[in-house]
């Protein structure tokens, strides 16, 4: 039988979630009009507008953004003949129609398995009608409210919990393993994007071998440190390896790139930086083309490490619409490193002032860690870091380092091994997760 709520006494003001106005929808089948919310609002110390609806298809129509709570009792009838054997039929409903509102079940005493099962269903608490006083119902509806609104909250961090681990897993997939079956070569690579929480930037690496036993590396820049460009990077980087597998090389290569770019980049203000390298299959020459680019670094044994000659460099990708990247003859030698990077390592701070790293610094800043005796990954962790000391703090810009070490004795030991075992060359294994791969990017466990 219906209870009527009785007079309500003055609740402090602590407990009157300072002042704020609230709507409450009662949903209660009371034929004789007994069921009542009396002076609520003195114990709230805030106006509590009621809505009253008797059955679903009512409180249908009154249940609109600006309702706060819903009592709603559990013994009202749901109107689904087939459902009436479940008692939360009703609740079940409610909470279906009002996903976003706060729902208080109003049930008998000697109904509380019922009333925990409310809570358990969806409810954000339940109420006795035989203790129901002003006091407690005040509180109960100004606590569904906040609960209401901290399930929301969460609701919606583990959302976006999940959406980053979503684009990390993504992320992570688009990032290159060199392919280098067969090689003598050993590669290392380092990468920072700009964006905060972010694995991908607008740079973009890539080293694959081909059938001949060319190693072709390329490092390139896409103006730009948002996930438009990170995108462009990556679908420039996926053709460039599609290309160089297909038996492109030089200005024909780079054209396609342009064409590429240009009908994937969103405006035509956006261009591409790039430097390729393709390295002949006995290691001691290599052809460069540079787009825009920074010359790499080599070094030799007994020589300080200087840049490649960068004089007859073409643009930047997406610039000209008919542009020419010559491709350039050098000698490397029998043993060597080379530095492929992007512009994030050199156009770092140095102190506070103006002063930019620049190409002569990380020349010079290389030679001492090459005489310091680093060389591999921790050359390019001792390279990065100091760029950053040099910086006072994280870089803006995006920054890949990428390293093609050769060592002449080592080069005969794996052409002797590959003659003792019919042609076939040491292999470079796939990192298992939470391994450093052989590009020196940590892939953590999908």
């Amino acid at each position: 039988m219906p209870v009527p709520v009785p007079q309500q006494r003055a609740v402090p003001a602590a407990e009157a979630s300072n002042g704020t106005d609230l709507t409450l929808l009662v949903i209660e089948d009371d034929p004789a009009g007994t069921f009542s919310v009396p002076e609520l609002s003195a114990a709230t110390g805030a106006r509590v507008r009621i809505r009253a609806a008797r059955n679903l298809t009512e409180a249908g129509r009154l249940l609109t953004d600006d309702v706060d709570c819903i009592l709603l009792d559990l013994a009202l009838p749901s109107g689904d003949r087939s459902a009436e054997a479940d008692k939360l039929a009703t609740l079940q409903h409610v909470l279906r129609i009002a996903p976003r509102h706060a729902v208080l079940a109003l049930t008998a005493e000697d109904d509380a398995e019922l009333a925990a099962e409310a809570v358990r269903v969806g409810a954000q608490d339940y109420l006795f009608r035989g203790e129901l006083d002003g006091r407690l119902l005040s509180r109960a509806i100004r606590y569904a409210v906040e609960r209401k609104r901290a399930d929301v909250t969460q609701h919606k961090l583990t959302e976006s919990r999940l959406r980053a681990q979503e684009n990390a897993r993504l992320e992570r997939g688009l990032l290159p393993t060199p392919l280098l079956d067969g090689s003598d070569l050993r590669f290392a690579a380092r990468y920072r994007p700009g964006r905060s929480r972010a694995l991908l930037g607008g740079d973009f690496y890539d080293t694959v071998r081909t059938p001949d036993g060319t190693v072709h590396a390329m490092i390139g820049d896409v103006c730009g440190h948002g996930p438009d460009e990170a995108a462009l990077g990556v679908e420039l980087r996926i053709a460039w390896r599609a290309l160089t597998l297909a038996g492109l090389c030089g200005d024909e290569l780079l054209s396609t790139l342009q064409q590429v770019l240009e009908h994937e980049r969103e405006s035509e203000e956006i261009f591409a930086t790039l430097c390729t390298v393709d390295i002949a299959p006995d290691g001691r020459r290599a052809g460069l083309c540079l787009a825009g680019h920074p010359a790499p670094l080599i070094a030799r044994q007994g020589r300080a490490a200087h840049l490649l000659p960068y004089e007859d460099g073409g643009p930047a990708l997406g610039l000209l619409p008919r542009a020419r990247w010559p491709r350039r003859q050098v000698e490397l030698g029998g043993s060597w490193s080379l530095m492929m990077y992007t512009d994030g390592l050199i156009e770092g701070r140095v102190g506070n002032g103006t002063q930019r790293l620049g190409q002569d610094g990380m020349v010079a800043m290389i030679n001492r860690q090459l005489a310091e005796g680093l060389a591999g990954e921790d050359l390019l962790d001792a390279a990065v870091t100091h760029v950053r000391e040099l910086n006072g703090g994280e870089l803006t810009d995006d920054v890949a380092v990428l390293l093609l070490d050769r060592d002449q004795d080592t080069a005969r030991d794996t052409a002797r091994h590959r003659a003792q075992n019919g042609g076939r060359g040491r292999s470079i294994p796939r990192p298992r997760p939470g391994q450093v791969s052989p590009a020196g990017v940590q892939r953590p466990p999908l």
